[in-house]
């Protein structure tokens, strides 16, 4: 295990690693110096003479059967946590030691943490503790840490066993641990009790000089002080000449020196105590011996750090009023949190908010993000009651499983947009099967966010026409959109508009209809768009909108208004807004002759989203919809499935060719392993062993040639179909011609029943871990590129949604007439995969091409499996970037 940073209870950072010989000394004074009766809670004797006994089982090495790990604060070990294999297979005996002053700070908890990580990937799935009963706070550990745990009381002592496992309710523990942690720790970036800017310089087109009126403007009330060597004073402070002159220690840094000086004055301030970092320099990732510096003086002093390359950050709440940044003030105050890796990004969005009306409550800029990222942020709005919708703009993950997971816990109740970046790539990997193929970064990033229920957008006009709709109105409870204009060609516009987003256009019901015919003039059409024609009076087509609002097979109202010389028809529709609010259904307007893309117009408590075309107020409304039936849809469960066996499938992963490529054999073993359903096969080395094959299974049969540069089999002929017993002797022969010595061997299967033709696959990458696929198959798949993708872990819920997404999905569903498949049985082959995908992280690349689905079940024809030497990831396990 590398040494990783993480968080304690109270934020601050702790390094974490592996127990060495170099490190005995230090473990024997962690344990002498406890106090008398932690000792004896520990050992339970008072001897100092066990100490050493327990020392010395160090000094042998950590295999699989033995390992400790250590925990370190300001250079100081502060806590050991360490395993040992008992008799029994897959159990092991834990012990935790943890220094008394450390202690009720989360030290013991963490260490338990990554110990359980590091002995699970080791094999190990039960840890046992013996603890006296009055210890309880080694009890609270145990039983508070999420893993399902077994309590055996024997006379004094409480004998606990812990099932290590990553089940929802485990991960949902550390993630609200890690949350707490993170909210401590990002206090001293958001809500610093004092701020320094280094590098404040005295002309106001420096950068230190704007961030430093920024604070000083922005009406920020701690201590405040400019620091440059060359300034008596600087935006009417007093200036010091360095971070050790500095009156107070600050709890919050602002770098913004040359790239050159950041490393050292990154020094200076852990050197003085300095607790956060934002770094606003540029050109220090370039540099590895400037990139290098910064983070040996962050990880060395336990600071957090924003940036560096970064625009700074934000916090609007009066309590904190901080501006430490240099984008255009004023930054008005409200509820959208934004975070962006772009500093350019970051300014347009605060522009944009500002022009619509809108604040923000928090912005973070994590530019290069070396330590603090979006993750952090996300964590940070979970508990931030000012934060009503989240603005994301992110050009790389770092653990894109834990935002996976935060983002859906933010979204469960705040939205959270994202504007997407990188679509337009046309680089895919290198690589040979058809899934890897197909999923680039790109793609892999849209499945992250459809899973945490992310609403993506494409430009900043887009981000603008949704935050207009979604902060200001309720979401809509289905897609049915009533139109209602005085303009007849707009709003046929609006209709085309909401049909290319998918959304509905009902016919209103009859009592609608009857109160608009006694209201609106005879040649109004009364259908769905409703045309109130160019004449009415505001107060006429205001009745209108609001009975379209009150239909009950209405979700939502578009109401598109263009003035005429008679007045402005649309003048008062703002006056429902609280009707729309009551019955929570979205009201927008479209007033094509209004000089902003989109503008919020005051309607008493509530605002209503004005759009200039009737294409944006359409996009608004999709977004909301999506948002709002991910919000609303039941998640599903990672299930327990039935005849999984992962030790023989690791047994044959053992023995994997040069090529990572797995022999037929090899293959068909690891999907039985997991109960993975595949038509029947025998490997033939001969001509002969090819005929006898057939007449074995006595039924027409595919001839697939086995070779080691062949993998696209049916692209050079080498796959042959439907062969029956009068050709089999003569294909077989044809293929031993044809490919010569290349050939290895024919697999002979028997011709399944007709079915769909479906891909299910897999590819990994070491960040995102592995990304599930499913699409139409067959020789096909590429070309109609019909495919939807998850990341592990599967929900029964994500499978489904994986199938029906398809375009292709209708042919599962007894298309023209045709018998419908078991569809459920395709859901299972998609959980089995990725149960596979994610115990077996060697897995680089599975493809099932084809599976046929039919109406008694499906089964994999063809499989293929690329296996590279891989230690599993653990997305769950708290630690920093840095």
């Amino acid at each position: 295990m590398t040494a990783v940073r993480a968080l304690l209870a109270d934020g601050r950072p702790v390094l974490l690693r592996e127990v060495t010989d170099t490190d005995l000394p230090a473990l024997r004074a962690l344990h002498e110096d406890l106090p008398a009766q932690d000792r004896y809670m520990r050992f339970f004797s008072m001897s100092r003479t066990v100490i050493e006994h327990y020392v010395r089982r160090f000094g042998h090495g950590a295999d699989a059967r033995f390992g400790a790990l250590g925990a370190w604060l300001d250079g100081e070990l502060v806590g050991v946590a360490s395993y040992h294999a008992m008799a029994e297979p897959e159990h092991a005996d834990i012990a935790v030691s943890v220094a008394h002053p450390e202690q009720a700070h989360g030290v013991g908890t963490l260490l338990l943490e990554h110990l359980g990580s590091l002995a699970r990937r080791r094999g190990m799935r039960y840890l046992h503790a013996d603890v006296l009963a009055v210890n309880a706070r080694m009890l609270q550990v145990l039983t508070d840490c999420g893993l399902p745990a077994e309590i055996v009381r024997d006379s004094s002592t409480m004998s606990v066993t812990l099932r290590l496992t990553d089940d929802e309710s485990y991960q949902e523990a550390v993630r609200v641990r890690e949350m707490v942690a993170d909210r401590a720790s990002l206090s001293s970036v958001l809500r610093p009790a004092s701020v320094a800017v280094i590098g404040a310089g005295r002309s106001p087109g420096s950068v230190g000089n704007a961030v430093l009126r920024n604070l000083v403007e922005g009406g920020f009330r701690g201590g405040l002080w400019p620091v440059n060597p060359k300034a008596e004073t600087v935006a009417g402070l007093p200036s010091y000449p360095d971070v050790a002159s500095l009156p107070r220690t600050p709890e919050l840094a602002v770098i913004c020196v040359p790239a050159r000086a950041v490393p050292d004055v990154a020094e200076q301030c852990g050197n003085r105590g300095v607790k956060a970092l934002v770094v606003v320099t540029a050109g220090i990732t370039e540099h590895p011996e400037l990139a290098d510096g910064l983070r040996a003086a962050v990880v060395k002093h336990g600071m957090r750090l924003v940036g560096p390359n970064c625009l700074g950050v934000i916090n609007t709440d009066p309590a904190a009023a901080l501006h430490a940044g240099f984008s255009r003030p004023p930054v008005p105050a409200g509820d959208v949190g934004v975070v962006t890796q772009s500093g350019g990004v970051g300014i347009a969005v605060l522009e944009r908010l500002g022009q619509l009306g809108l604040g923000v409550s928090t912005m973070v800029s994590t530019g290069d993000k070396y330590d603090i990222s979006g993750n952090d942020v996300l964590m940070w709005w979970a508990r931030d009651e000012r934060t009503r919708l989240a603005v994301l703009y992110l050009e790389s993950f770092g653990n894109p499983r834990k935002f996976s997971r935060l983002a859906r816990h933010l979204g469960a109740s705040t939205p959270v947009v994202a504007v997407r970046s990188g679509t337009s790539e046309t680089a895919q990997r290198a690589a040979a099967s058809h899934t890897a193929a197909a999923a680039t970064p790109a793609v892999t990033r849209d499945a992250v966010f459809a899973q945490a229920g992310v609403i993506v957008v494409d430009d900043l006009d887009d981000l603008v026409d949704v935050v207009a709709l979604l902060r200001t109105q309720p979401l809509p409870s289905g897609p049915a959109v009533a139109v209602v204009g005085n303009a007849g060609g707009i709003g046929v516009l609006a209709a085309d508009a909401l049909a290319r987003q998918q959304l509905d256009l009902p016919r209103l019901a009859d009592e609608t209809t009857r109160e608009l015919r006694a209201v609106l003039p005879a040649h109004a059409g009364l259908s769905n768009p409703v045309d109130t024609t160019a004449g009415v009076s505001a107060e006429t087509f205001a009745h209108a909108v609001r009975q379209a609002l009150t239909d009950p097979g209405v979700h939502a109202v578009c109401a598109i208004s263009v003035p005429t010389a008679l007045g402005d028809a649309g003048e008062g529709v703002g006056d429902l807004a609280e009707l729309a609010a009551q019955l929570t259904k979205p009201l927008v307007l479209v007033r094509p002759g209004q000089r902003t893309q989109v503008e919020l117009v005051p309607a008493g408590a509530h605002k209503v989203p004005s759009y200039s075309d009737p294409s944006g107020a359409a996009r608004a409304l999709r977004a909301a919809l999506r948002y709002a039936r991910w919000r609303s849809r039941d998640p599903g469960v990672i299930p327990d499935l039935p005849d999984i066996d992962v030790t023989a499938a690791r047994a044959v992963l053992v023995d994997c060719p040069e090529s990572g490529w797995l022999a037929p054999d090899q293959v068909r073993d690891v999907l039985e392993a997991f109960g993975i359903p595949l038509v029947p096969s025998v490997l033939a080395s001969t001509p002969e062993q090819v005929v006898a094959a057939q007449r074995y299974f006595d039924w027409p049969v595919a001839l697939k040639v086995v070779a080691d540069d062949v993998l696209h089999k049916s692209d050079v002929g080498g796959v042959l179909l439907d062969v029956g017993a009068d050709a089999v002797a003569e294909s077989a022969a044809g293929l031993w011609q044809r490919f010569g010595n290349r050939l290895k061997a024919v697999e002979v299967q028997p011709m399944a029943e007709p079915g769909v033709e479906l891909l299910i696959g897999v590819t990994s990458d070491d960040r995102f871990g592995p990304l599930i696929a499913c699409g139409l198959g067959g020789v096909a798949t590429d070309v109609l590129a019909d495919r939807a993708f998850r990341l592990v872990p599967l929900t029964t819920v994500d499978a489904e949604e994986l199938v029906e997404s398809l375009r292709s999905a209708p042919l599962l569903h007894g298309y023209r007439g045709a018998e419908p498949v078991d569809v459920a049985a395709v859901h299972d082959v998609l959980l089995r995969v990725a149960r596979l995908a994610e115990l077996l992280p060697e897995v680089a690349e599975l493809d099932l091409n084809p599976v046929l689905a039919g109406p008694r079940g499906c089964v994999a024809v063809d499989a293929r499996i690329r296996v590279v030497p891989r230690e599993a990831i653990d997305p769950w396990l708290r630690r920093l970037r840095l």
